[in-house]
Parts: structure tokens; C-alpha cells; sequence
């Protein structure tokens, strides 16, 4: 469970060691079985590489996953080193451990304000205060305070019409400097997503400037519930928390 000190919190992920990569269908058909929000795969090379699958398709870059994955690293793998490089398929990603804190090295997400879409109010219920978008990947909406992300009801449905896989709900933090939730409406599973990595790489870069303060403290308030701290700098963004351990044990069908 990644982004939390705390069990039965944070966001879910399965981290399976391989002896080398299997076919894409067959990774995708472990991560069905898995039946998580997301399943890592980690195979020892050269150097240590990375891929993450949902239950319904990989991507290209996954917090939790390589939150969870560098846990498993640094305390069951290799408990001696304090830095890890993961290979994925795009780039490096850089991650050290201090203690118990695990920090990400993620490139920033930039955003571009735009007009609030009918189908965002009609979707969430609310008119935001400010709309932000990432190419078309996800739309970032800033609320007025917690309460309103914490409490809206946000009509799936809806925001499933929108052409963009996700979208970000923010807001200033009454005991965090800022707070949000995130949602991918065309998905089937998991459509609320419980701690977002991916989203904080929108997220840190935007509440740095609106709060001029240069490491911020974040929590996602989905029903699991998670926090971070993030930092910006050199178009990277990075991302400290905890994680813990549910169980291990071997898959057998391989």
C-alpha cells in the first residue's frame, strides 16, 4: 500500500518480480487476475526495469506502482542502498530512501488554464473556480476549500463524455496546503483513483506558485485516504511518502 504509513490505506499495488519479461498479453492477463489498481513488474537486467498494467491496459508512468516497487526494493531486495534507478520504457526514474521516506523523481506535467467545459459542471455539480488541462490526458479543476472536495458527488456518467482519460478535483487544505481527489470516469474498475502520483506531478508545480512556498505537504481525500510531500524543481517533481507491506507469496501460473 503506497502513500501511507497505515494498512488498509493509501493505494493498493502488486509488485511481481519476474525472471525475465513474458508477453504483453500475458502481463496484462496477470494484472487482471491481480485484480489491483495497479500491478508492477520488475525484472533484473543490466538494471532494474519497470513496467505498470491496470487490470485494463499499461501505462506509461505509475506513482503508487513505483512507490510500492521501490519499497520492495530498498527493505526485501537490497535493504543496504538508499538509491534505486527503474528503466521503464520512457525514461529513468530516479528514487531514494531516507528512513522510511521513499522520494519519486518525476518529470513535471505541464497545464494550460482553458475555459470549464459544460460537461465538467454538469459532471462534478459544481462550477469551479479555475479549469487547467494536460494535452488531453487530464483536466485539473481548482475548487474553492476541502469541504467541497471532500463532499461532492460527482456524476460518472457525465464526465465519462469527456474526450480526456482523468481529472483532477483540487482545492486549498485546511491541515495540508492542498487537497484533491482524481477519477478516470472511462474506467470500469477503480474509477476514483485512492493516491495519485501521476496527478501531484500536475498538482506540486501549480500550488508552488499559487502558495510561494517550496515543498508542500499533500493529502488525497478519497475514501482510503494518502498523503506526500512534494517539491519542484528543474521541471521534476518529487514526491516523498511511506508505504507498507499487506503480504507476499509466489504466483504459480506463470
Amino acid at each position: 500500500m503506497a502513500f501511507t504509513d497505515t494498512l488498509f490505506t493509501g493505494n493498493p499495488a502488486m509488485e511481481c518480480l519476474l525472471p525475465q519479461w513474458f508477453e504483453t498479453d500475458k502481463l496484462q492477463k496477470l494484472a487482471q487476475e491481480n485484480n489491483l489498481p495497479v500491478t508492477a513488474f520488475l525484472v533484473k537486467k543490466d538494471n532494474w526495469e519497470i513496467r505498470w498494467f491496470t487490470p485494463e491496459y499499461e501505462l506509461e508512468l505509475c506513482g503508487h506502482g513505483t512507490m510500492a516497487a521501490a519499497y520492495v526494493f530498498f527493505n526485501y531486495l537490497e535493504p543496504k542502498l538508499t538509491v534505486i534507478n527503474f528503466h521503464s520504457k520512457h525514461e529513468i526514474l530516479n528514487i531514494v530512501r531516507n528512513d522510511d521516506w521513499i522520494t519519486l523523481n518525476f518529470p513535471i506535467k505541464e497545464i494550460e488554464q482553458c475555459d470549464t467545459p459544460h460537461l465538467v459542471i454538469h459532471g462534478l455539480g459544481i462550477q469551479p473556480l479555475e479549469t487547467y488541462h494536460h494535452n488531453t490526458e487530464r483536466y485539473m479543476v481548482v475548487l474553492e476549500n476541502e469541504y467541497q472536495v471532500k463532499n461532492f458527488m460527482p456524476n460518472i456518467s457525465v464526465l465519462r463524455q469527456l474526450p480526456h482519460r482523468g481529472i483532477i478535483v483540487t482545492a486549498p487544505g485546511q491541515n495540508s496546503d492542498f487537497v484533491s481527489r482524481t477519477f478516470y470516469p472511462k474506467k470500469t474498475l477503480n474509477v476514483e483513483d485512492s493516491v495519485t502520483g501521476v496527478s501531484h506531478c500536475l498538482l506540486a508545480p501549480y500550488w508552488t506558485k499559487q502558495l510561494n512556498k517550496k515543498e508542500l505537504y499533500a493529502q488525497q481525500l478519497s475514501d482510503r485516504k494518502g498523503f506526500m510531500k512534494c517539491a519542484v524543481s528543474n521541471n521534476r517533481v518529487y514526491l516523498s511518502s511511506k508505504a507498507v507491506l499487506y503480504f507476499n507469496g509466489n504466483i504459480l501460473a506463470y
